[in-house]
């Protein structure tokens, strides 16, 4: 009988987050993953059909009760899970707050959103979600903005 290669197919998370910054501090969310408070940037999952900005616009909605507008898009920031081995690409960017509804329910799960100084946040690195928090932030400090444009919107296609 001759040996059949089985082929898996790899599909990485694909993740938004927001780097929201005021003055010195910036936008964070204290979240509760798998029983530990974790702090977090606004982030969450690309759903079907959706921009990537737009998603990362809804996300920081959802978790924190702001309303920010897309100002550059950071980068793609690939990640492997130490727990199970699964990738993510988590899209970043960098937002400006716009308003805040404090009335506002927050997604499950989500404690409390909060401002913190880049400093405090390192403080706490083994509270962070992933590395990819600081590593967002860092980008950011460093200049590394890319136009929005870089990001093409969601193509349409005909179908095949």
């Amino acid at each position: 009988m001759p040996h059949e290669e089985t082929t898996q197919v790899w599909r990485p998370r694909v993740t938004v987050a927001a780097v929201v910054a005021c003055r010195d501090r910036f936008l964070m969310v204290e979240e509760n993953v798998q029983q530990q408070l974790c702090l977090n940037q606004p982030a969450g999952h690309l759903e079907s059909g959706e921009d990537l900005a737009a998603a990362m616009v809804r996300e920081t909605l959802e978790e924190t009760g702001w309303h920010v507008r897309p100002l550059h898009f950071i980068g793609v920031m690939p990640w492997i899970n130490p727990r199970h081995g699964d990738t993510t690409l988590r899209f970043a960017f960098s937002a400006e707050a716009l308003r805040h509804d404090p009335r506002r329910p927050l997604d499950a799960g989500i404690v409390r959103a909060l401002w913190l100084s880049r400093g405090e946040i390192a403080a706490q690195a083994p509270r962070l979600r992933t590395p990819l928090v600081l590593a967002s932030i860092d980008a950011w400090l460093g200049g590394q903005r890319l136009p929005l444009r870089s990001i093409a919107p969601l193509a349409r296609g005909r179908g095949s």
